[in-house]
């Protein structure tokens, strides 16, 4: 990503997206957002009536959160516009004051999103994703092999995606795996293998690449609390809300089985249901080192993002490290834990890419504000109306009386079914609408049933928060799917097909590891 005009449109308008959609598709789109944009107020006030037993507090927030649920699912507006709207419903109808849920907006955790994100532009900007994807692609054995590529745009999407957002993760490596799509078609037709169909977007490899680009973009960022949303706006509710807190490293330590089980499920599975056409082509060696090539010798620019990107990790990393030595009982752990907040440590980093130079004569630093302003600002507006959102389910008591309602209906007392229910149902809602969403609603539900069941609330809340994440089956679920269905290479049903096994086999690897990592660690 280069410029503005190449970056990824994250909540995108009906206008937006219509050119990427066949007729059928368009059709059904527009039915799906004009019906939400009517259902949503009429849904709120259905919710509201029937939920005429509970407090007031609880049955208008109610009320607004059917209204916001329908929005998020049929996208009747901007997603993050849905949640500024649900945060002024709130403070109009006397739900919360107005300090309550906009400071909501002063949490650490939304410093760590606006850290990480200037980081990530400057990644972009220097051109340092695009050095990592191809030093990697250059590496002996791997361009020779068409099943090697598909692994390796994997390793290094899930890799990338761990630190920086999932949607720029996807949308760098769409076009670099295009590119190579490309030139396989290419080299085919050179070959004059009549019976294969060189068409780039009717190739089997090319669907299995782009789908391994948007799977293991959201695989990855499972990997720390930064990868994906949905980590850190759980992971804030388990500190607020149930006093439990998971540091950086030890979230790495949880999630790294998982996120490696699931990557290599990934690969058999999409090479089995994809299997390329051919498992060699000559010359795609050339063109990754011609690419490369193009790049020339780090700049400066490129230096100085290392240098600040080192820092974040080192600071991110090093309380978890220190406690994992000292078994957490030590002075020094208690000191880096207070003192290298998270969110300060990321906006601390960010900050250096404006004293690091470029340029000391000219003033030129490695970022400028204009750089700075251009990151994703709605997710965070989403990030921040959600933990608003979570609070207040714990606190009017809703998210309690759905929990026991719901384990009442299903009859869920024991801590696997409650874990079980808790990730299918993060994978269900994810898969309609945003992963932030997801377990903005979840989360609360799951904690109050495993309190209900007198049971440990950290396991099915770290079970929604990895499930809201899974959204594999269609474009809608995820900007990583909807960026790669765009380039016309992933028919809508080997995407269903492909997602649907994944999702099914993720809640099983999610649940089992969940519950064995977490008890391991002592989470809880």
């Amino acid at each position: 990503m280069s410029t503005a005009e190449e970056r990824p449109t994250t909540y995108r308008t009906f206008d937006e997206v219509q050119e990427t959609l066949s007729p059928a598709e368009q059709r059904f789109e527009r039915i799906r957002r004009t019906t939400g944009l009517f259902a949503g107020p009429v849904l709120g006030i259905v919710a509201y009536l029937a939920c005429s037993s509970l407090d007031e507090p609880a049955q208008r927030l109610a009320g607004v959160l059917a209204w916001v649920a329908v929005y998020w699912i049929c996208e009747a507006i901007p997603i993050p516009v849905t949640a500024m709207l649900a945060m002024a419903a709130v403070i109009a109808l006397g739900i919360a004051p107005a300090d309550d849920v906009f400071g909501s907006f002063g949490n650490s955790t939304i410093f760590v999103f606006i850290g990480g994100f200037i980081l990530a532009e400057s990644m972009s900007k220097h051109g340092l994703d695009r050095r990592f994807a191809f030093g990697i692609l250059s590496l002996p054995g791997i361009a020779s092999s068409t099943t090697r590529i598909v692994v390796a745009f994997g390793a290094i999407t899930a890799v990338l995606s761990g630190f920086v957002s999932n949607t720029a993760t996807a949308a760098m490596m769409m076009p670099i795996a295009a590119g190579i799509v490309g030139f396989m078609a290419s080299a085919m037709r050179r070959s004059g293998d009549g019976d294969v169909d060189v068409n780039p977007q009717r190739l089997r490899f090319a669907t299995a690449l782009m789908l391994m680009v948007a799977y293991s973009a959201s695989v990855g960022g499972l990997l720390t609390p930064v990868g994906s949303p949905p980590n850190l706006i759980g992971r804030a509710y388990l500190e607020k809300e149930l006093d439990i807190t998971i540091p950086f490293f030890q979230w790495m330590v949880l999630a790294f089985p998982l996120v490696l089980v699931m990557f290599l499920v990934l690969c058999v599975l999409l090479m089995r249901l994809n299997k390329p056409e051919l498992k060699h082509v000559e010359g795609v060696e050339g063109y990754i080192t011609e690419e490369r090539e193009k790049l020339g010798s780090m700049g400066t620019g490129g230096r100085n993002t290392l240098i600040a990107f080192g820092v974040a990790v080192t600071l991110w990393v090093l309380p978890g490290a220190v406690g994992l030595v000292t078994g957490g009982e030590s002075a020094t752990y208690d000191w880096l834990l207070e003192h290298l907040d998270e969110g300060a440590v990321a906006i601390f980093a960010a900050s250096l890419l404006f004293l690091l130079p470029l340029n000391w004569g000219r003033r030129e630093f490695t970022m400028n504000w204009n750089d700075a302003v251009k990151i994703d600002w709605g997710t965070i507006i989403l990030f921040g109306s959600g933990i608003a959102l979570g609070g207040l389910l714990s606190s009017t008591g809703l998210a309690e009386t759905m929990g026991t309602s719901l384990g009442d209906l299903l009859g869920t007392e024991t801590l696997v079914g409650i874990t079980i229910l808790a990730t299918v149902i993060a994978v269900i809602i994810s898969e309609t609408t945003s992963n932030t969403a997801s377990v903005v609603v979840v989360a609360p539900i799951a904690a109050q049933l495993a309190l209900a069941a007198d049971v440990n609330p950290a396991i099915p809340v770290l079970a929604a928060i990895f499930g809201a994440s899974f959204g594999f089956m269609l474009p809608v679920s995820t900007p990583p799917n909807a960026i790669v269905y765009g380039t016309g290479m992933v028919p809508i049903t080997k995407m269903l097909r492909s997602g649907l096994v994944f999702d099914i086999i993720g809640i099983v690897i999610i649940v089992t590891g969940v519950t064995v990592m977490a008890n391991l660690l002592g989470i809880g």
